[in-house]
């Protein structure tokens, strides 16, 4: 599509996918005009910090990702505080809080998702806390004192993270997850005993397939009764237990949802002329089903796929699936598909060792290289996506010799 057929096209949401719909556009010559328009008064930032520098270096840590001056000289309009309420597919507006009226050409939500809520927890009224934001992040800066006693719910990603800040200011941590195995959703289960070992070398009491019966306040406590009878007392609870995708804006506007807004493969909602990506888009793959990712990497990844239509660009062959977590000075990275039948690993995996370990696992299914994990070893990550991307097979001899270097058996 010429940029003389799209006048001006609307993003609603400043964040991650968002901003990087901006620099995709712009860079992909696009003249015309774009609105941006997000709920919070930021200007949009990198989440990824939240659970980590946001909190253990709050003074030196910048998680902007398009100043002020950015935004001016790419020729965005950014409004902000002063969201989305209503879109009008039929006529392509969108309503904002204060009543005004956008016309688009062309929409994208990047709407994010929030935290799926723990009800009980919430009715506490205090020392209960999520993390989605900035807020929330700067609010845990003076709640993680050394001492206290902090009870993280959820062993994702999100929980381990904070659990490592938490360790880090020297906080009294425990982390309740009610499945088998920590980062279960996004891990092999070999990494995932890596990884909780690491947690309770450093001190962490991780209670896995644990459930809680009741919680309440006591003064400045909060009291939690796990099943069984078991009281746990706590200074501050933090919950992740995953997210709910922002949709509302679109089931209002009769698009197709699920659990997420449904897009194709160019992020197209079933409106042609209305896209979403990143954390509140499942789309469409080639299994023919609908999937989605939330990572750093798929927003921009989709944020680049719905620039790239809009402009007639061709979409380059995408890279595996690619995420990282860092915790209690431990890089781990993670490309490829998770669920390979066999994990073989390149180097000394010892979770004794701690932050000293350094070592690559290598995901095989039916003779092929489809996933790799890097464990403080983040440079090997850009050859174990090469090796994904070729459908390599695999070569124990070659592939596991710390004497051949892995850009060579690429």
């Amino acid at each position: 599509m010429s940029q003389n057929e799209t006048k001006t096209i609307v993003i609603v949401g400043a964040g991650q996918a968002g901003a990087s719909a901006i620099l995709e556009l712009r860079a992909n010559k696009y003249e015309g005009n774009i609105i941006l328009v997000g709920d919070e008064t930021h200007l949009p930032y990198e989440r990824p910090p939240l659970s980590k520098d946001v909190i253990l270096k709050p003074d030196e840590t910048r998680i902007e990702i398009l100043s002020e001056q950015k935004l001016t000289d790419s020729g965005v309009q950014h409004i902000c505080d002063n969201g989305v309420v209503k879109i009008n597919a039929e006529a392509k507006t969108v309503e904002l809080k204060n009543g005004e009226i956008i016309a688009f050409d062309k929409l994208l939500l990047a709407t994010g998702g929030a935290a799926r809520r723990l009800p009980n927890f919430d009715a506490l009224g205090k020392h209960v806390y999520t993390l989605r934001n900035l807020e929330d992040s700067q609010a845990l800066v003076p709640v993680l004192q050394a001492g206290r006693r902090i009870v993280l719910i959820g062993g994702g990603v999100i929980g381990l993270e904070l659990a490592s800040s938490a360790r880090f200011k020297d906080c009294q941590v425990t982390v309740i997850e009610m499945g088998s195995m920590v980062m279960g959703r996004s891990s092999p289960r070999i990494l995932s005993e890596f990884l909780l070992a690491q947690q309770r070398l450093a001190g962490v009491d991780v209670r896995l397939e644990t459930r809680i019966a009741d919680c309440k306040l006591e003064d400045e406590e909060v009291v939690i009764t796990l099943e069984g009878g078991e009281e746990l007392r706590a200074d501050a609870v933090i919950y992740g237990i995953g997210i709910i995708p922002n949709a509302q804006l679109a089931v209002d506007a009769g698009l197709n949802v699920d659990f997420a807004i449904q897009v194709n493969e160019n992020c197209q909602t079933s409106h042609p002329d209305i896209y979403a990506a990143g954390d509140v888009a499942t789309q469409l793959r080639g299994n023919g089903q609908y999937g989605r990712v939330e990572t750093w990497e798929n927003a921009n990844l989709q944020a680049g796929i719905f620039a790239r239509h809009v402009m007639g660009v061709e979409h380059p062959t995408p890279n595996p699936a690619w995420f990282w977590t860092d915790q209690l000075d431990i890089n781990y990275q993670f490309a490829g598909d998770m669920s390979a039948n066999e994990w073989q690993i390149r180097g000394e995996m010892d979770a004794a060792k701690g932050a000293d370990n350094s070592f690559v696992m290598i995901g095989v299914s039916e003779g092929q290289v489809v996933a790799g994990i890097t464990v403080n070893a983040a440079k090997e990550m850009r050859f174990l996506k090469k090796m994904i991307s070729k459908n390599t097979v695999f070569d124990a001899d070659r592939h596991l010799d710390l004497t051949v270097d892995l850009k060579k058996v690429v």
